[in-house]
């Protein structure tokens, strides 16, 4: 089989390619879909069709696949990369211990010897740099960067930098939005952000502005929740949330 640039692919080699960094040749996209179909580019001597982190938008994106297992239960195939998990999901897990008195002792909590906020949180830095698989390259990957990661901690630390090595221990678990309202930087850390284009092909970042105001740091209580109240009419009609009603 033919794929970009006209080469030879063979069974089990990449077709479409997320690529972890931006490439030193600029990506060659096309107009539209393109011959991959979903508007990704070519880079010389390369087989596979390739989309540059930059380049990734909300209808050309990489699925995830993080909390797994991939669905067996439906026959000998992978199964359903995106169905529901069939193991039990981890409501709370032990990294979130250290997290949690870290950003006490940002806030003033008075720490323990050893237990600085920068010290706790190289906890799971340095667990965080031990590698044994790569879910990327689907193969064994052992390799230790935890010294060098520990490393490359800032001697101070505050709640931004706890909240981004969140980000990064929990990336797609579903934490990031309650932990920006909760300490009440939702508007200072996601008021604006980039993103790639609208429609296939266009893969020119763009940036996003949105006002966030302060009535959005609380949901609207759902409208059908609000129906299956049992209280009187006028009650019920000042029982949503401000600015919601």
């Amino acid at each position: 089989m033919y794929n970009a640039n006209n080469l030879p692919v063979t069974p089990g080699s990449a077709i479409l390619t997320f690529l972890d960094t931006e490439p030193a040749t600029a990506i060659t996209y096309p107009t539209g879909t393109g011959a991959s179909n979903v508007g990704a580019g070519t880079l010389p001597g390369r087989a596979d069709y390739v989309i540059s982190p930059r380049g990734i938008s909300r209808i050309v994106y990489p699925g995830l696949w993080k909390l797994g297992p991939y669905r067996t239960d439906n026959g000998t195939g992978l199964g359903q990369p995106n169905a529901g998990s069939t193991r039990p999901f981890n409501v709370a897990k032990f990294s979130e211990l250290y997290f949690v008195a870290a950003e006490a002792a940002v806030k003033g909590a008075t720490t323990k010897s050893g237990k600085s906020a920068r010290e706790l949180i190289n906890v799971i830095r340095a667990r965080a740099g031990k590698w044994r698989f790569d879910n990327n390259g689907n193969m064994a990957k052992v390799q230790d960067n935890s010294a060098a990661m520990v490393a490359a901690t800032p001697t101070t630390i505050d709640i931004n930098y706890i909240l981004a090595e969140r980000s990064r221990e929990y990336y797609a678990e579903g934490y990031r939005w309650f932990d920006l309202v909760r300490t009440q930087k939702w508007n200072e850390l996601a008021s604006t952000y980039r993103i790639g284009g609208t429609n296939y092909g266009d893969h020119t970042p763009l940036t996003v502005t949105r006002t966030i105001q302060p009535y959005h740091y609380l949901r609207p209580i759902p409208q059908f929740q609000l129906e299956r109240l049992d209280v009187s009419p006028d009650v019920k009609a000042t029982y949503q949330n401000p600015e919601y009603q």
